[in-house]
């Protein structure tokens, strides 16, 4: 099994024009065009591939407070209230539920750290509890092992990445918006300086606003215009076993092991933040500003191997307009996942969780998370390419903040009051060292 990931029919006609255009049908992007057909915008969402086909079908689906960096959390805890509010009001199941999620722990150092956490929390108005060996056994018995404390936090959850953005794109038609499948863009054209149109490979859409929510693909299609967003994707594996261990929690991570209940209920299995750093040309280019993440992530990250550059999507190419980009070469990254990751992830979990030893395997996939040099997403509008606002970088956090990402989008193409301060996202903070700056996440 492969990741799965529900169908959405596309829309029968590109529109000769548009409000805004939305470039990237992942999550972010599906909530960004909801969120502006909402507003009566007339919003064209454009996918190369399909709907969520990337990491927003691959990732856990955790859609968490719990020890968020400081600059995202506000956006996380206005995305929980999100996430219920589209399924109130539109007829689509993301699977969205707020099951809590559980932190255990042996190590004092990590439990000192998710109590500093707490504490701060504690001073926004977000709810986690802290637990001691007892409460932390109670709560983790499935895993038939002492533990020394951990962490509860009752109003997180998950929902469905197999479901999410297909869920989002079909309400954004409802609304009013169309959605393209198998449509790359291929660029951008401006006049007097300004974006006017958006070139795909179908045609073009006149338009005055695109959002670039193009994932691992984003700083290469920035770089067409001379636009310096650094970024590096890592690829992460994650493997699922079949429904009938249904004592254990829904949403568990420790330092050897994390897993999620799927609405099968079977279960996703990952170690967390272990990946592979696939070799390309753009990762050279960036390899100076990603020196801070590297060095405080080195212990999870591997070498990997020549896929990346196979892949396309961190290529330093510049390509035409009148003819196939790598986006159409390469309609939906599925790299290939790392073998030793499933091994280790497997031995892992059948060492933790004893209810999953007689659980068959069904499926492993990897995705590539597209991260920046200070783990925190790149959002706003490019300023030496009026009309043209960014949206990408979300390194591995963007499924679970869709939705609060989506409305500041929304917020800042159409001049509303932002959902949260947009300062923090800016992409003008990535011309300074990420030194000091990197999420603790």
């Amino acid at each position: 099994m492969r990741a799965l990931l529900d169908t959405v029919e596309s829309s029968r006609e590109l529109p000769a024009s548009a409000d805004v255009v939305v470039i990237g049908g992942g999550i972010i992007g599906s909530f960004t065009a909801y969120y502006l057909a909402r507003r009566g915008l007339k919003v064209a969402l454009l996918e190369k591939g399909r709907i969520g086909g990337e990491q927003s079908s691959r990732n856990w689906g955790w859609c968490r407070q719990q020890n968020r960096d400081a600059r995202e959390l506000p956006m996380a805890t206005k995305s929980l209230d999100l996430w219920e509010q589209f399924a109130a009001d539109e007829q689509e199941q993301t699977g969205f539920r707020r099951c809590g999620l559980l932190y255990l722990s042996n190590d004092e150092a990590e439990l000192a750290g998710w109590a500093r956490w707490g504490e701060f929390a504690r001073s926004v108005n977000v709810r986690t509890q802290m637990l001691n060996a007892a409460e932390a056994a109670e709560h983790g018995k499935a895993t038939g092992k002492a533990w020394k404390g951990g962490v509860y936090s009752p109003t997180d959850g998950t929902a469905d990445p197999s479901r999410a953005a297909p869920a989002v794109a079909r309400a954004t038609m409802r609304r009013g918006g169309t959605v393209h499948q198998g449509c790359a863009v291929r660029g951008l054209e401006t006049e007097g300086g300004r974006l006017s149109a958006v070139i795909t490979e179908k045609g073009s859409i006149r338009t005055r606003v695109a959002v670039l929510a193009g994932g691992a693909w984003a700083s290469s299609f920035c770089r067409q215009y001379g636009i310096r967003f650094p970024q590096a994707t890592i690829r992460q594996t994650v493997m699922a076993v079949a429904p009938g261990a249904g004592e254990l929690p829904p949403a568990l991570h420790t330092s050897q092991i994390s897993i999620t209940r799927r609405s099968d209920g079977g279960y996703t299995l990952a170690v967390s933040g272990r990946g592979r750093v696939d070799p390309t040309a753009q990762l050279l280019r960036f390899s100076t500003q990603f020196l801070p993440m590297f060095m405080r992530r080195w212990r999870n990250l591997a070498p990997g191997t020549l896929e990346g550059l196979r892949s396309g999507h961190e290529s330093l190419s510049r390509w035409r307009l009148d003819q196939p980009t790598p986006m159409e070469r390469m309609r939906i990254l599925d790299p290939t996942p790392d073998t030793a990751a499933i091994r280790l992830t497997h031995q892992r979990a059948l060492a933790f969780m004893p209810a999953l030893k007689d659980r068959a395997v069904t499926g492993a996939w990897a995705g590539y998370v597209d991260s920046t040099p200070d783990g925190v997403p790149g959002i706003g509008e490019i300023a030496s390419l009026p009309g043209l606002v960014l949206a990408a970088g979300f390194s591995g956090h963007g499924f679970g903040i869709g939705p609060g990402a989506g409305h500041l989008i929304a917020d800042i193409v159409s001049g509303a009051a932002p959902l949260v301060d947009p300062r923090p996202y800016h992409p003008d903070r990535f011309k300074s060292s990420a030194w000091g700056q990197v999420a603790d996440f």
